[in-house]
């Protein structure tokens, strides 16, 4: 497994290059949201919109409707609470190709409350023709631009910065509502989303060494949700299903699975692994997963009381699993 860095940067400036219409319009966080050498080099496309997000929106609405493609960069916090009227009036109503790059998703922030977009999924699918997408990998990061101007609609993206692992082969670039299998399995099926497809990749390593088949699929749409795959993978399952996100297990991944399984009547048991239905603290990325139960060992757990066995897990056997060698899929 591999370590970018600064995927976004480089990405943004190529597209916005390669594409006319495409204007940055930042708040007041241009370096957070690796922006900051976007002005250097196309300082005419870059509108730095200061800390007025509901007016940055209001002005993304008037852009798109006079041809231009914005994106809007700042933490995806930001992107939904304060102006949540403007989201929803001015550019999910009329359905405008505006893309929201929301940074520092769920508890990727040592921010605290007022910074952590935990409930962010929950909200936005409940909007109508608002679509949804969250980035896992490098090259989940490198897609979505692609993805966001082909769809020519209103898009939230939970979007990764700084160092990120490379899960996934650059050269088999992500697929708008289309999910990536990971590993095939019949005994469990996984799905996983965001920073939790890394920990999910190293567990089921683990529940292999044990005997355990698992059908893992990383999510990257979260709406719509309707790739067939979902149901496919559900199918398999002997056990059970488990899912586990980077967002509280209300509203999110979890309850968009639970919802396709009734829907399908699919008579199985499903295990949500996520944030409770509790407010998170700041404090690191590795401390909090552990804390708040999106790691490995976490989900590890979540299986044993799908399998309704103890799996004698082992700390020390986990610790000793590394991605790097991992085949990317």
């Amino acid at each position: 497994m591999k370590v970018e860095s600064n995927v976004h940067s480089k990405n943004m400036i190529k597209f916005a290059q390669e594409n006319e219409d495409v204007l940055v319009l930042s708040a007041d966080l241009g370096t957070s949201c690796e922006v900051k050498e976007f002005p250097k080099v196309l300082p005419e496309k870059y509108l730095s919109m200061g800390i007025a997000e509901q007016n940055m929106l209001s002005w993304a609405a008037g852009l798109a409707r006079e041809g231009f493609r914005p994106f809007l960069h700042t933490f995806a916090v930001f992107l939904y609470r304060r102006p949540l009227d403007q989201l929803e009036m001015s550019i999910a109503y009329p359905n405008l190709p505006v893309s929201l790059l929301g940074f520092v998703p769920g508890i990727t922030t040592p921010g605290g409350v007022t910074h952590q977009s935990i409930e962010d999924v929950g909200i936005m699918r409940t909007i109508p023709n608002m679509n949804i997408f969250d980035c896992g990998d490098a090259t989940d990061v490198e897609s979505v631009l692609q993805i966001c101007k082909e769809l020519n609609a209103p898009i939230y993206v939970r979007m990764l910065r700084g160092e990120m692992p490379r899960l996934f082969d650059p050269k088999q670039p992500t697929e708008f509502n289309k999910g990536r299998v990971i590993s095939e399995g019949t005994d469990i099926t996984l799905f996983s989303s965001s920073i939790c497809t890394e920990e999910a990749m190293r567990a089921t390593q683990w529940l292999k060494n044990k005997g355990i088949s698992v059908q893992h699929v990383h999510i990257t749409t979260l709406k719509p949700f309707t790739d067939p795959l979902v149901v496919e993978s559900i199918k398999k399952a002997k056990y059970g299903v488990v899912t586990m996100e980077n967002h509280t297990v209300i509203g999110g991944l979890g309850t968009a699975v639970g919802e396709v399984m009734l829907e399908n009547q699919l008579n199985k048991k499903l295990v949500k692994v996520g944030i409770q239905d509790e407010w998170t603290h700041g404090a690191s990325k590795p401390y909090l997963m552990k804390k708040y139960h999106l790691d490995a060992a976490s989900l590890i757990k979540a299986v044993e009381q799908v399998l309704n066995q103890e799996l004698n897990f082992n700390e020390d056997e986990l610790e000793a699993i590394r991605l790097e060698d991992y085949d990317r899929v």
